[in-house]
């Protein structure tokens, strides 16, 4: 993986592909006011370095039927490294699960639940989730309206 200079051209060329990641080289190069063959080498450069993880669609999950969020936050009974795995192999099989993360503080794991209501949550919780090994506590949050959605941070 090479390194990539992350220079305000480069900010620029990922502006423009975090907003439209369907953009042409053409379409970039007109954006940024430099010719198709550099912004295509700086593209490049990019997604080999890793700034550029990837492309993907963003889906309105409420227009799925999948409009019903809730944050959980778990506590495991032992925070060893076997324990851990355990819990991140089990989430992977919940399609639920749409985000994941390993915290500090008191509580080992936030996650995001996507369901199409309460009645989908609480099958999940009481009939899945509950039952994974490991699990010493919960605590559910519903939050009430998402006030800012972010992409990545460029500056």
């Amino acid at each position: 993986m090479q390194s990539a200079n992350v220079d305000p051209l480069n900010l620029s060329i990922l502006r423009i592909l975090q907003t439209n990641g369907r953009a042409t080289v053409n379409e970039i190069s007109a954006g940024v006011g430099l010719s198709p063959s550099p912004v295509a080498r700086r593209i490049r450069l990019l997604e080999e370095a890793g700034i550029i993880a990837g492309y993907a669609a963003r889906i309105d999950e409420a227009a799925l039927g999948y409009g019903f969020s809730v944050f959980v936050s778990v506590k495991l009974d032992k925070q060893v490294d076997e324990a851990l795995m355990k819990f991140e192999a089990a989430i992977q099989a919940f399609p639920e699960v749409v985000d994941c993360w390993l915290m500090t503080g008191n509580r080992d794991y936030l996650l995001r639940i996507a369901t199409s209501g309460l009645a989908e949550f609480e099958r999940f919780l009481v009939g899945k989730f509950t039952k994974l090994p490991g699990v010493a506590s919960i605590e559910s949050s519903i939050p009430l309206r998402r006030v800012k959605v972010g992409l990545a941070r460029l500056a």
